[in-house]
């Protein structure tokens, strides 16, 4: 048991290609580049990491029940 060979990748690339198909894998890699675009947009703005720790209304409470 040692480390993935070329031939193993050759294989899972295969598998994986005949189970999602080129159509599919193509729309899996433009959604996973964007996620990644985005993920990293969100890091690099200051506004948007600081907006999420405030919280933006008071919590609501609840009306006591009578026993």
């Amino acid at each position: 048991m040692g480390a993935m060979s070329m031939g193993h990748w050759l294989i899972v690339a295969l598998v994986v290609l005949l189970v999602f198909g080129p159509k599919r894998l193509g729309q899996v890699g433009s959604g996973l580049g964007e996620g990644i675009r985005n993920f990293k947009r969100g890091l690099s703005e200051p506004e948007a990491r600081s907006d999420a720790s405030e919280p933006s209304e008071e919590p609501k409470k609840l009306p006591k029940r009578d026993a």
